[in-house]
């Protein structure tokens, strides 16, 4: 059985720092490209940012670069995010996935809520 568990989540004052933290099960992690999502009430959800199999690559949407850090231990089979600079934009419900490339497996976790406010 698959299962991708996220935790870290919290409430935060703006400026404030999480980190959150995907730990998968059932899976060869390391055959998996990883992202976060995040999707915010009434909103669409968007990419965050993404990690390749082996770490050596990623990507931010620009309206994280340079706050937000992904990364991976493929020991451990968890994923990261490191948020830092949080603002009250960033206030949104935090996914991570799994994706097995040029194959038809996408896995997601049940997410964990980020609130940045004073």
């Amino acid at each position: 059985q698959v299962q991708l568990v996220e935790s870290g989540g919290g409430l935060v004052q703006p400026g404030g720092s999480l980190r959150l933290s995907c730990v998968t099960s059932g899976i060869t992690f390391n055959s998996y490209a990883m992202s976060w999502y995040r999707q915010a009430p009434g909103k669409e959800r968007e990419l965050v940012a993404s990690i390749t199999r082996t770490g050596a690559s990623t990507d931010y949407a620009n309206s994280v670069k340079g706050r937000f850090t992904i990364s991976r231990d493929n020991a451990k089979k968890t994923v990261y995010l490191q948020m830092n600079s949080l603002k009250p934009e960033d206030t949104a419900a935090y996914y991570c996935k799994a994706t097995l490339p040029f194959a038809a497996y996408v896995y997601w976790g049940q997410g964990t809520q980020v609130t940045v406010s004073s």
